[in-house]
């Protein structure tokens, strides 16, 4: 098709292909959408889950509803699966659900232009290739944030990303040293401690530790899960209930007593886990639970207790060839050195430059930081919708059914450019003001704004995470406010 030109059935590019572009893709098929490639940088699928594979990884939303609601899966080994088990499930959706095809793997999209009324894009091949609509599902954890630490470069042992894990480096007996201390510092400890000469971790902030067991599925019940669906249907419902009652919603409240509970909670498993005194103050933390991203694990603070481990709170000074210097003149000398350091959540859809209506780069308009109505749609990029974009509920909940939702959302604005409404359909300016001003209000009474350094915080220190119940999330996804949007 000629560029500019179109046809009956719209065409779609969707970029990404991990958890949200394997939704996308199968959701389309099953609207009727047959005409649409899925762009993707890496040789194979799974998006976050291709790339860590760090020891102890694992899955904090419990597997059953970390799971797409089409595509329940009776074999998870456990009540929180790991990593390989959920990057192998997300490859067998999709291949039952032969989208495999419409996937061109090693694609980086580096550009997406709004021309003629057609979405184009260019591949980091050369590859270009025109649509009608374009689907970023390019996910939320994704560029590691590599800490400036004087004399990193100079490190004679192994360094690297816990999202860049380098599998060939041997650890049993080594001495490993850890930086961070957010949930994948925490899994790594607990896999660690055990297998290693020393582990010494090189605390930032202190965590606050939910206590969480992680039962396996017996044989037993995996073959009941596979004999009778409606029972993983009645743990995800329930599962997800308690989410959205217990937790969710009262993270917008910070008068909850629920609130106050989950604090409780993780006091408790501090002074219950933790004999040393001096070792106890060190990992108490000086903010209320969940004003960052709580963390779960059933043994972390019996790790850090372990005789080879050790918590440093001094602050690094630099890294020298041998270890780590501490700015009190200490040396740790180390073979290996992880830096479980998180990452740039302020990137979204970036670097890929996006073009939209009359040359608007989206670079600019998120010069003060991203935004996005309802994490999905920003003015001035019509057809050109995120799932898990900006401002969404990424702390509180899963992200599979925060995507679902979104897609259903999204196949509706769809639906009116097929109805023959319009051939462009985009947020409105106004109402993408309302959205960030009201945003902006709601987020002061969130426990992400109680005196805590976050990556949910944007520059000027406001919560960038959806700041109303999870409920409103779930009405705001049934229908979309067509009068919210231009159509053209």
């Amino acid at each position: 098709m000629a560029h500019g030109e179109r046809s009956d059935q719209p065409r779609f590019i969707v970029i990404g292909a991990g958890m949200a572009g394997i939704l996308a893709a199968i959701k389309l098929r099953e609207a009727g959408f047959d005409d649409f490639t899925v762009y993707e940088k890496a040789d194979r699928l799974g998006g976050t889950w291709r790339e860590n594979t760090y020891p102890g990884i694992a899955c904090d939303v419990p597997s059953h509803l970390y799971s797409y609601s089409f595509a329940p899966n009776p074999s998870w080994s456990r009540q929180f699966s790991p990593g390989a088990e959920i990057q192998a499930y997300f490859e067998d959706v999709a291949r039952r659900h032969g989208i495999g095809t419409a996937i061109r793997f090693g694609e980086e999209v580096t550009r997406c232009a709004f021309e003629d009324g057609r979405w184009r894009i260019q591949t980091a091949r050369g590859t270009s290739d025109t649509a009608d609509f374009v689907i970023a599902a390019t996910g939320v954890l994704h560029h590691p944030a590599i800490p400036e630490i004087e004399g990193l470069d100079s490190f004679g042992g192994a360094v690297f990303h816990s999202a860049r894990w380098d599998h060939g480096v041997p650890l049993d007996g080594a001495r490993v040293g850890v930086v961070g201390t957010g949930s994948s510092a925490i899994q790594i400890v607990s896999a660690l401690v055990d297998r290693v000469a020393s582990l010494t971790l090189f605390q930032r902030t202190a965590q606050w530790i939910m206590p969480v067991n992680n039962p396996a599925y017996s044989d037993a019940e995996k073959r009941e899960f596979a004999r009778n669906p409606a029972a993983m249907e009645e743990i995800r419902a329930a599962v997800s209930q308690a989410f959205i009652q217990g937790f969710a919603n009262v993270l917008v409240d910070i008068e909850s007593p629920l609130l106050q509970a989950i604090h409780d909670a993780c006091v408790a498993n501090l002074e219950g886990s933790v004999t040393d005194p001096v070792l106890r103050e060190k990992l108490r933390p000086t903010y209320r639970a969940a004003c960052k991203r709580l963390v779960m694990s059933p043994d972390f603070y019996q790790a850090i207790q372990r005789p080879n481990a050790a918590l440093i709170t001094e602050r690094i000074e630099r890294v020298e060839p041998s270890g780590v210097r501490t700015a009190d003149g200490a040396l740790r000398e180390l073979d290996v050195l992880v830096l479980a350091t998180g990452f740039r959540v302020d990137r979204f859809v970036r670097p890929m430059r996006v073009v939209g209506r009359d040359g608007v780069e989206l670079d600019d308009v998120w010069n003060g930081g991203p935004s996005a109505y309802l994490a999905i749609a920003v003015p001035d990029f019509p057809n050109f919708f995120m799932l898990n974009g900006p401002n969404g509920p990424v702390g509180n909940f899963s992200l599979i059914d925060v995507a679902e939702m979104q897609v259903g959302y999204i196949l509706q604005l769809v639906e009116q450019v097929r109805a023959g409404n319009c051939s462009e359909i985009g947020v409105s300016r106004a109402a993408m003001q309302r959205f960030d001003a009201d945003r902006a209000e709601a987020a002061k009474s969130t426990i992400w704004a109680t005196g805590c350094r976050s990556w949910y915080l944007d520059a000027g220190g406001l919560p960038t995470a959806w700041p109303w119940t999870f409920d409103r999330f779930v009405e705001e996804m049934q229908r979309p406010r067509l009068a919210d949007y231009d159509l053209r």
